[in-house]
């Protein structure tokens, strides 16, 4: 029976495995890793990016244990990944959650791009939850925008505005139910410019 081998530091005994410094190797398998769990929906770009930024970095394997820890059921670590711009994810009471729906909701009033931007500029200021749902709102808005200039250019674009104006006002009621419950609201087909 072959014994195990740890390697050990002049004079100090058995190195842990965790502060083995990683090879290439150890990084580029971390990175499709993460690009696998980007391409089944689990993370977004963002998060995507930043442990991406983390495993490219790593100088042993305690740094690339958190990257992995929540996409395979191991168990997490002390040192997390926020999101890049990330907030507090709950409402304080239900002040924010009422400024926060509003934010979504203001938009059915015709205030379509100037009323997130609105709620982003002034109780956006003083609640990280109401800042988010409005830049939610706002980027969503402006997505919508942009597709209502572009669009008609092409001839299925103009069969497709009016779609996208009624998925506007869904969506804008949806957004608004879910941040008045306190909830996890993501608009689909947005192009975030503001964060």
């Amino acid at each position: 029976m072959a014994a195990s081998f740890s390697p050990a530091m002049p004079g100090r005994g058995p190195v842990p495995p965790a502060q083995l410094r990683v090879s290439d190797a150890d990084r580029d398998q971390v990175v499709e890793h993460v690009k696998a769990a980007y391409a089944e929906g689990r993370l977004d770009k963002d998060e995507m990016d930043l442990r991406l930024d983390h495993a490219m970095t790593a100088q042993t394997h305690a740094d690339l244990m958190p990257i992995m820890a929540d996409l395979y059921n191991r168990v997490p670590t002390a040192m997390s990944y926020p999101k890049p711009h990330d907030e507090p994810a709950r409402a304080v009471d239900a002040t924010d959650r009422v400024a926060g729906a509003a934010a979504h909701l203001i938009t059915l009033t015709g205030l379509f791009v100037v009323g997130p931007l609105i709620m982003l500029l002034t109780a956006g200021r003083t609640s990280p939850y109401v800042r988010r749902q409005a830049m939610e709102a706002l980027n969503f808005h402006l997505t919508v925008f942009g597709a209502t200039i572009l669009l008609p250019f092409t001839i299925v674009g103009i069969v497709l505005v009016p779609l996208f104006w009624v998925l506007g006002i869904v969506l804008s009621i949806v957004g608004g139910a879910s941040a008045l419950v306190d909830g996890e609201f993501r608009y689909p087909l947005t192009v975030r410019l503001i964060k």
